[in-house]
């Protein structure tokens, strides 16, 4: 029998219904791929092996012939390629958890493959929100936030911004069409923050009563 781990969410991504007057205005994942290449490496570690595969064939071409160390020295393009299959099914598990969502009050962040759990980040906590975007559309958003609130770099990787460790930064890692959604956010935020506070004053007749 199937079971969901996400099925009790009242809205996709959310662990309880929107307040009144609270307005869901983006939901997104991350791109798999851009993920598995700027959190996990992907190009990185692939050179690697290349790198030792054309490494073992200089060495063998010493006492052997050309093809025959090529043949000998194929186990570190076999082992790579492994190694980036396991990379690559990592960043889609990780990318297929998680839900970024953008609301007229704040942003949320739903996470974690194994250990699920949502991060709800109020415009009121965010000083700033930098966008590092790439030539393809993708690209991330890293959110500064202000007062006390302190995040685990560890727990919320790869969600969060690269190597900020002292004060972690959660962030939107390799989302489509980036640009839009930074609009949709600093839109959001503005409006949130402009808002009047409203405070109920006591009127005279009460005042007079005491």
């Amino acid at each position: 029998m199937s079971h969901d781990d996400f099925a009790v969410e009242p809205i996709k991504g959310l662990p309880e219904n929107l307040p009144e007057g609270e307005e869901i205005l983006w939901q997104g994942q991350p791109d798999w791929l851009a993920l598995a290449r700027e959190s996990l490496a992907l190009y990185w570690v692939g050179g690697y092996f290349v790198v030792l595969f054309l490494w073992r064939v200089i060495v063998a071409t010493e006492t052997m012939p050309l093809v025959q160390a090529a043949i000998a020295s194929s186990f570190f393009l076999v082992l790579g390629a492994v190694v980036c299959a396991l990379l690559m099914a990592t960043a889609f598990v990780q990318a297929k958890a998680t839900v970024y969502t953008v609301t007229n009050r704040r942003v949320a962040l739903r996470i974690g493959a194994a250990l699920s759990m949502t991060l709800n980040l109020p415009f009121t906590w965010i000083g700033n929100a930098n966008l590092d975007l790439r030539k393809s559309g993708t690209g991330t958003i890293a959110f500064e936030l202000m007062g006390t609130t302190r995040f685990s770099y560890i727990l919320c990787w790869p969600h969060v911004r690269p190597w900020r460790i002292a004060r972690t930064e959660p962030a939107f890692r390799c989302i489509p069409e980036a640009a839009k959604v930074a609009r949709i956010i600093a839109d959001a935020a503005e409006t949130r923050v402009s808002e009047p506070k409203l405070a109920r004053v006591p009127d005279d007749d009460a005042l007079a009563a005491e």
